[in-house]
């Protein structure tokens, strides 16, 4: 087996379970070699991350995920190798995680119209000093017997089209993608089986993506062939990953599942070292 790379997971800083030494700690135990952290709007874990990696022999690519808004619909994209010090990406994450706290407040509101009665310091206390997000709804639900577990959280109240459902604020994929280009960074369409019409496939592409995350625990083989043929076809990047959060609540299992190989990461570099020099 060659070297592995995971470049989607998560920490404490978002949404997921562990610490930065936590998860850099788990990610070695499970023979990855290459991973990014890409917290929801928050960069975080990257510094403690890169030191514990090297304690570790774990090479930590800096990285977020950012949510971004298509005809009413809700993308995810990657940010790699972007410049977690850039004081204009340091500005517009902060700005993100100010209107996720106004988000779940409206959810919150949403839930207490529905005599479901959360409190936002519950959700607050489950994010910690995280960017909040409708998983620490979620959680809060099921820690006060609101919910019975915490897919039913989603199914019965949050989840997109459901009765507490509040849609983030406003960014366009194309917005997202300059943000990430201007930090020095590279931008991949996150999990696309999931829910990318070709309609959207194709603008994220003519707005400069530069590659796909072929590679996720969503994807059937048959997602996975068809991305690797549109990454082939227009000359894309191909990453993947684990979409890893860990916890209770989500599943362990994922880790050192879900990985590229680290020829992918050397294009990528490659890719990269290309925008930085024309």
């Amino acid at each position: 087996m060659g070297v592995k790379a995971d470049l989607h997971m998560h920490t404490i800083c978002s949404d997921g379970a562990y610490s930065p030494y936590e998860l850099v700690k788990k990610t070695k135990a499970h023979g990855l070699s290459i991973i990014s952290i890409t917290d929801h709007d928050s960069v975080a874990a990257i510094p403690d991350a890169i030191e514990f990696g090297k304690e570790f022999g774990v090479e930590v690519i800096s990285g977020v995920e950012l949510s971004a808004n298509f005809e009413d619909k809700e993308v995810h994209i990657l940010g790699y190798f972007v410049d977690y010090k850039s004081q204009r990406l340091l500005d517009y994450l902060t700005f993100f995680r100010h209107e996720r706290i106004k988000r779940a407040e409206r959810i919150v509101a949403k839930l207490n119209a529905l005599n479901v009665p959360l409190k936002i310091e519950s959700v607050m206390e489950h994010a910690g000093t995280g960017s909040v997000g409708r998983p620490h709804i979620a959680a809060a639900l099921v820690d006060e017997g609101l919910t019975g577990s915490y897919q039913e959280a989603f199914d019965r109240y949050i989840g997109n089209g459901g009765p507490a459902y509040e849609r983030k604020f406003h960014f366009s994929p194309s917005e997202a993608i300059q943000l990430i280009a201007s930090s020095g960074g590279i931008s991949f369409l996150a999990h696309p089986g999931r829910f990318t019409t070709d309609v959207m496939l194709q603008h994220l592409i003519k707005s400069g993506v530069d590659g796909i995350e072929v590679i996720h625990p969503s994807h059937m083989p048959e997602h996975i062939a068809h991305y690797r043929g549109v990454t082939n076809e227009y000359y894309l990047l191909e990453s993947g990953g684990s979409d890893f959060h860990g916890g209770k609540k989500r599943d362990d299992t994922t880790l050192g599942a879900y990985f590229i190989d680290e020829d992918k990461v050397d294009t990528m570099k490659r890719r990269l070292f290309l925008h930085r020099s024309s």
